[in-house]
């Protein structure tokens, strides 16, 4: 099954919580949720109601008896199936029980665009949004093509692409994702 994992400090408020409920959500944010980001970082929800101070809308989860936040773009349900200790930190082993994406970064196709939502991620210390695309998988070793007219290799591509939308259907049934 899908796993996941958050490792989080034994003294946290919410390492309590997680120990007796077994379930977490993972929220993916945003760099217009980067204020909302940190403050839900860097204060405890034991002295403070974070959804007042920040704005933040709970949500109903469809699987995990925690709240989502409706302004991320991800929200990923998790259930515990381990805790590890690891030194300051405690790991949480998880099986995720359900994926849900907002549907205004779904194109046409059912293709997921979360560089539209302006993903952003935290390294030491420090905040950064994730900007322009770099490369796709395999650019690195991808021989450059001639421009040409239509061959077979590229007619055959093109029935490669129906082949892996095809694929894709199948793993969508596999492992459905919940659209929001």
């Amino acid at each position: 099954p899908p796993m996941a994992y958050i490792s989080v400090r034994p003294e946290r408020y919410s390492y309590g919580m997680l120990k007796k409920t077994g379930e977490f959500v993972i929220n993916l944010t945003t760099e217009a949720l980067v204020h909302a980001t940190d403050y839900c970082g860097v204060t405890s929800g034991r002295d403070r109601d974070k959804w007042k101070d920040t704005g933040l809308t709970p949500g109903r989860a469809s699987v995990v008896n925690v709240p989502v936040i409706m302004e991320s773009p991800v929200h990923i349900e998790c259930r515990v199936t381990d805790c590890i200790a690891l030194g300051s930190h405690h790991m949480f082993l998880a099986e995720v029980a359900a994926v849900h994406v907002a549907e205004e970064y779904l194109d046409q196709s059912g293709a997921f665009h979360l560089e539209q939502a302006g993903p952003m991620v935290y390294s030491h210390g420090t905040y950064f949004g994730l900007g322009d695309a770099l490369g796709t998988f395999g650019y690195s070793v991808r021989k450059k093509q001639k421009k040409k007219e239509k061959t077979g290799k590229q007619l055959r591509f093109k029935k490669k692409v129906r082949i892996n939308s095809l694929l894709r259907d199948r793993i969508q049934k596999k492992y459905p994702v919940k659209i929001v």
